[in-house]
């Protein structure tokens, strides 16, 4: 649906996928031109958190590198009380004709991403204090030079290197923070959520390492 937005996974580790309004078909490599990601590579991680908790099956963890790029959208925080992602995303879709020829578009004319950004209350994009608190935004990926409409803000992320991984469950951030622990590698700034336009799907974006 190109005249609305949707929202993905939130970052509380304990919150599952919330449903989107686009159909599910193909996967994120769809996306990748669209997005810029100038390099990627697949990575099979041997833990999926489940009801029980850890269990040995294979969850792809992808690699990529993404430059600095805009989202405007609706701002809130956690300080606003349970449900205010929700809440924005409502109030997102409600408005989006009002960003929509911001919006940035691959060659087909298609919406280029859709984000739930995510920063620190210092906005300088570090991650959430205890992963519990700091401010969310619920946008579309615009062009670099976009301004945002009365009402909407504007982030400019920065470049980083990230890995990224589908969310199915409610299980993804969880098991994605395990694979960097597991492997020693520290988050470089605060997780985002994405979602496809052209497929649905979902996933969530952990910075590794600065740009």
């Amino acid at each position: 649906m190109e005249n609305s937005l949707s929202h993905g996974c939130a970052l509380r580790p304990w919150t599952a996928c919330a449903h989107n309004f686009f159909p599910h078909s193909k996967p994120l490599r769809t996306c990748k031109n669209a997005l810029n990601i100038v390099w990627s590579r697949d990575i099979l991680y041997p833990y999926q958190f489940g009801k029980s908790g850890f269990t040995r099956e294979d969850m792809k963890v992808e690699k990529c590198i993404k430059e600095s790029f805009v989202v405007i959208g609706k701002e809130g925080s956690t300080l606003d009380g349970e449900g205010f992602i929700q809440r924005l995303w409502i109030d997102a879709n409600s408005h989006f004709e009002e960003v929509q020829h911001l919006a940035k578009k691959d060659e087909s004319g298609n919406t280029v991403g859709i984000w739930g950004a995510m920063s620190d209350f210092s906005r300088s994009f570090q991650p959430w204090e205890d992963f519990r608190k700091g401010l969310y935004l619920a946008g579309v990926e615009c062009r670099d030079d976009a301004e945002a409409p009365n009402g909407w803000i504007k982030w400019i992320i920065p470049g980083y290197e990230y890995i990224y991984v589908e969310c199915e469950d409610g299980g993804a951030f969880s098991t994605a923070i395990k694979y960097l622990e597991d492997n020693s590698i520290p988050l470089a700034g605060a997780v985002h959520d994405f979602t496809c336009p052209q497929t649905g799907k979902n996933y969530m974006f952990f910075p590794i390492r600065k740009l």
